[in-house]
């Protein structure tokens, strides 16, 4: 292989991974523009010098690069954050170091814990006992309402049991853009998970933007089949993504972490 095919497969390779690298920022930070912030500062470092991806294969590298950029920053908590969301950063600070990072990576983005050791820079056996950890603490969070706007029957029945078992309270199970409003009003949520497509062809994101009129901010979580599409970077889009089809831990885990955290965008479709 030539040096031109090996630059063009790693440039691939890294188009095809900076979605999931911008969904794992923005779940560290709970924000679309702090997470992007640091997603461009690592591709920046590797535009500078590609040799930082040397000794792994490019998804791990890239992830590892994002990390170490993210812990020498100190996992900062934003400027002029206040209420709610400056006590779900402060709570966030209080987790055992690199636990939930750990987590995130394991559930969502689906690393294996040798993989993991080698982005956070820990041995196999202390990154799966800081997945383990993760999982406890975040059970320890306190619980909320969920609301569920999802179409399909099935699939709304699965995310009620597996978010109920978690000790939080379902508010209902919206199937429309119009169902969604008119839930939200008589049980306020702390929290939304909506699915993308609804059953009447209308967006779940116009719901959300219907709801979070109404109601005011607090986190939403996405699930989707194409999470690509909502992270492109290029328009207000959402900090929690889960994709289908998902597991009962990808959703455990985005639950748990959203719900430290109070705000998220407007979205608009």
């Amino acid at each position: 292989m030539n040096d031109v095919t090996e630059t063009r497969n790693i440039s691939d390779e890294l188009g095809a991974n900076i979605p999931f690298l911008r969904r794992f920022a923005r779940a560290m930070t709970g924000s679309q523009q702090s997470g992007d912030t640091f997603a461009a500062a690592t591709l920046e470092a590797i535009l500078a010098d590609r040799s930082v991806l040397d000794g792994s294969d490019t998804k791990t590298g890239l992830f590892k690069i994002l990390y170490g950029i993210w812990s020498s920053a100190g996992a900062p908590v934003e400027e002029g954050e206040s209420g709610a969301r400056a006590k779900a950063q402060k709570r966030l600070a209080s987790l055992t170091n690199n636990s939930r990072e750990a987590l995130l990576l394991h559930t969502i983005e689906g690393f294996s814990f040798s993989e993991i050791a080698e982005i956070i820079g820990v041995d196999q056996p202390e990154a799966e006992g800081l997945v383990s950890i993760a999982r406890q603490e975040m059970a320890d969070s306190t619980a909320g309402s969920v609301m569920i706007i999802e179409d399909e029957a099935i699939i709304a029945m699965d995310i009620e049991s597996i978010v109920s078992d978690m000790g939080h309270r379902i508010t209902g199970i919206a199937r429309t853009r119009d169902e969604a409003v008119e839930l939200g009003k008589s049980d306020v949520p702390d929290l939304i998970l909506a699915d993308i497509q609804l059953a009447d062809n209308s967006s779940g994101i116009d719901a959300v933007n219907d709801l979070l009129a109404e109601l005011g901010n607090r986190p939403v979580i996405f699930i989707t089949a194409f999470p690509e599409r909502l992270l492109t970077g290029d328009k207000p889009e959402p900090a929690f993504l889960i994709s289908k089809p998902y597991s009962v831990d990808q959703v455990v885990s985005a639950v748990s972490q959203a719900m430290f955290f109070s705000s998220t965008e407007t979205l608009h479709s």
